[in-house]
């Protein structure tokens, strides 16, 4: 399983953005699909993940971006999205995607990252 993201860039402060997360590959179901983030000199925190779970998703957010980002998921396209507004300087991060997901039939979870876009918010 591979992981695309796209979606980052330059945005002035109050603007948004939408990032896309495309995971590649067959036979495997999605069991959770977000974003971590990770601005210079700080660890990497999560910002978003929806959790599949069954019955409906699951979403969860960092206190410092509910009301403000929005994570869904497309199971068909396998793709995770985080639509993000009212953007603050302080949200100037390196965002990664995180897929949890596990082959068909099996019960171990498996983990990867995608590589990486940069959002810079300016003031």
């Amino acid at each position: 399983v591979q992981l695309q993201a796209s979606g980052g860039g330059l945005v002035q402060a109050g603007g948004s953005l939408r990032l896309s997360c495309a995971a590649s590959g067959s036979g495997f179901t999605i069991n959770a699909m977000g974003w971590y983030r990770q601005a210079p000199g700080k660890q990497r925190e999560s910002v978003a993940q929806v959790t599949n779970g069954g019955y409906g998703d699951i979403a969860n957010y960092a206190d410092s971006v509910q009301g403000r980002f929005t994570c869904s998921m497309d199971y068909a396209k396998k793709t995770v999205y985080l639509q993000m507004s009212s953007l603050k300087p302080e949200d100037t991060a390196v965002y990664f995607c995180n897929l949890r997901w596990r082959y068909y039939g099996r019960t171990f979870e498996r983990e990867d990252w995608g590589q990486g876009t940069l959002v810079t918010v300016s003031s």
